[in-house]
């Protein structure tokens, strides 16, 4: 790679002065240039982003943090810095988005097998183990099953605290029950890794490596007769229990995560004894809904309110309906594995309180 000349683009880009007159005329059929005012354009680039600027007052991003949130955490963990692979040693640089280096060195071409929050090691990957390394959440449905496993499923216990399995979740919604990334019911069984087309069934098959965005052309090329890649199906049961058959299954995911809220918040009022709510933009995301009107206010949505009622139950489901919330893009990933899931959980909260499962088909 040209590295100095990238760096003048980048500098080039990010101040919006040409390094010389008409340069940046010249760049419009730059193909270097275009690669990298696309990754400005992407999540990956955005300096401004929390992601990336969360730890600023810090002056530096933490290690647990640093692999994925600064581009210098992320060549650490790689051991692209003669480091040792595998984990981060030191601190990160703040304001140090994910950049070129990040993909662009030997350790991340080599790199094919990720290790998951639940020990599971992933081979083969591709790739796409670069894009696994960060996009796999940091928790695993086994680390809700430890902490819940000894207690009564429907007391309170004051040793629990809402569990987040942390954001950009989609290889382990991709992996499925292979990697254990929701809190797995016992004695059901999950779907493992989502198999797609060949040519869909890689991170960079579907989204441009350098935006992010993702290609839907080819989709639609194939799922004729739908305009909207949330139309798709190809599974065609009542998994939401609306009676609606035709919409798309990203609506069934949202059918069924709607009732999986109400039934939450029934059986917080009823078994717990406190009423809880959700914001989603606002740690630590549940809350006590202490009005009880069935939302959370911008003054409820405050840490020192934030939901403390747990029982096992109502944590086992408030983890995978986060999980579903968190993957935007999980009725691509894997539909039938946030269904299951789901599901699962919404008939765990009917033991309890009353929830209308007949008409519900689980994948």
């Amino acid at each position: 790679m040209q590295w100095g000349r990238i760096v003048r683009v980048l500098v080039a880009a990010i101040l919006a002065v040409p390094p010389v007159a008409g340069a940046l005329a010249a760049q419009e059929d730059d193909p270097l240039a275009a690669l990298v005012e696309a990754w400005m354009a992407s999540p990956h680039g955005d300096y401004r982003s929390p992601s990336f600027t969360h730890w600023n007052e810090d002056g530096e991003v933490p290690v647990e943090c640093a692999a994925c949130h600064s581009q210098p955490g992320f060549v650490d963990f790689l051991g692209a810095d003669k480091s040792t692979p595998g984990k981060v040693d030191r601190p990160a640089s703040i304001n140090a988005p994910i950049g070129c280096a990040s993909c662009h060195n030997a350790a991340a071409r080599v790199l094919s097998s990720v290790r998951f929050p639940s020990g599971v090691r992933v081979e083969g990957l591709g790739d796409s183990a670069v894009c696994t390394v960060c996009h796999q959440g940091r928790l695993s449905g086994d680390a809700v099953a430890a902490a819940t496993q000894a207690l009564d499923a429907d007391t309170v216990s004051a040793d629990l605290s809402f569990m987040n399995i942390h954001y950009g979740v989609a290889a382990a919604v991709l992996h499925g029950g292979q990697v254990r990334g929701g809190y797995q019911y016992p004695g059901r069984t999950y779907v493992g890794r989502f198999q797609h087309v060949p040519s869909a069934n890689t991170c960079a098959g579907c989204h441009d490596p350098h935006t992010t965005r993702v290609a839907i052309d080819g989709c639609l090329s194939c799922h004729r007769g739908v305009a909207d890649v949330r139309d798709i199906r190809t599974r065609h049961a009542d998994f939401d229990g609306d009676g609606n058959t035709a919409e798309g299954i990203h609506s069934e995911i949202l059918g069924l995560h709607e009732r999986l809220y109400g039934a939450m918040q029934a059986y917080a009022s009823e078994v717990a004894g406190t009423p809880i709510g959700y914001a989603p933009d606002s740690f630590p995301y549940f809350f006590a809904d202490s009005d009880g009107d069935g939302e959370i206010s911008p003054d409820e949505a405050v840490f020192p309110n934030r939901y403390r009622r747990w029982t096992p139950r109502l944590l086992q489901a408030a983890y995978n309906f986060q999980m579903a919330a968190k993957d935007r893009g999980g009725f691509v990933h894997n539909p039938a594995y946030l269904l299951q899931l789901l599901h699962d959980s919404l008939q765990s909260l009917g033991e309890r309180v009353e929830v209308n499962a007949a008409d519900l088909q689980r994948p």
